[in-house]
Parts: structure tokens; sequence; C-alpha cells
């Protein structure tokens, strides 16, 4: 695999994903929402294990981890450092922005919920920026000054993964 050095580097491979129609993304964005979901399923399964006392939801809640895991892999290839304590990561807390947002919205508080879903986006986008490179050392990246990091990714992001494509 070619070493990616620079910031351009990354977003010309990420581009390039998006062409390579042998790519399903759309079954990936599905996959990874999917794992949102059991992210939150163990945290919840936490909290109630700790309000009941009851060991059963340990139980459970470590069937769920294991699934997840394993789900994981199917995205998450080669990682290297801490990549995937990463993504794991960036997809629990673009979930729960995106929870917060519609909790917001709910309440009426429609600008605040349109910033926390632009920041849920840009955390999602950043996990795939950080999944479909996966040979980069992210050390290594350098950023231009005229654009952020979230800004583009989540513009090749956009155009590469789309849901509705089957």
């Amino acid at each position: 695999m070619n070493t990616i050095k620079t910031y351009k580097d990354l977003m010309d491979r990420i581009s390039k994903f998006k062409v390579d129609q042998n790519l399903d993304l759309s079954s990936g964005e599905d996959l990874s929402i999917g794992i949102m979901n059991l992210i939150s399923i163990e945290e919840h399964l936490f909290y109630t294990s700790q309000k009941t006392k009851n060991q059963k939801y340990l139980d459970l809640l470590n069937e769920v981890r294991l699934m997840r895991t394993d789900l994981m892999k199917g995205i998450v290839k080669e990682p290297e450092g801490e990549v995937w304590c990463i993504s794991k990561h960036l997809l629990s807390a673009s979930m729960r922005l995106m929870e917060v947002g519609t909790k917001e919205l709910k309440k009426n508080n429609k600008d605040r919920a349109q910033d926390l879903f632009e920041k849920s986006y840009k955390l999602y986008s950043l996990f795939w920026g950080l999944n479909l490179s996966t040979d980069q050392k992210a050390s290594e990246l350098k950023m231009p000054g005229d654009k952020s990091v979230f800004s583009k990714l989540n513009n090749i992001i956009q155009k590469a993964i789309d849901c509705c494509r089957e």
C-alpha cells in the first residue's frame, strides 16, 4: 500500500473510493449506524446493571460488546496505534450528539439542534476519513490552511456514501 504522507494524499485516496464500483459504502454506512446503536446498548446495559445491581445486564453487555467488536472488524481494518478506539469513540460521540440534537429539536431549539447535527456529522465523516485510509500515519498529515479537515472530509464522504444506492 502507498503510504499517505500529506493531507492531500489522504483526500486523494478517499476520493478514489467514490469511483470504485466494487466498494459498497452504503452497506458500510448501514453497518456503522448499527455499530453506533450497539455502543449505545452497551452504555444502557452498564447503567442498568449499576442501577439494579443485577449481574445479568453485565452478561448481556459482554455479549453485545463481542458482537460490536466483530462487526467493527468489517470497517476498521488494520488499525494502527489507537485507531480502533478512536473509531469507536468517533461513532459513539457522533451518535450522542445526534441524540442530543434530536432532543433540542423536540424543544424547538432549531439552531442548537442544527449545530449539534453538524458536529455529529463532522465526527461521522472523520470516522470514515480515518477508516478509508487505513495505512495513513495521522501525525504525518499536513493540513492546508484554507479549509478544515472536517470540511473537506464532509464533502468527500457526502459524495462517496449514498445510502439510497442499491
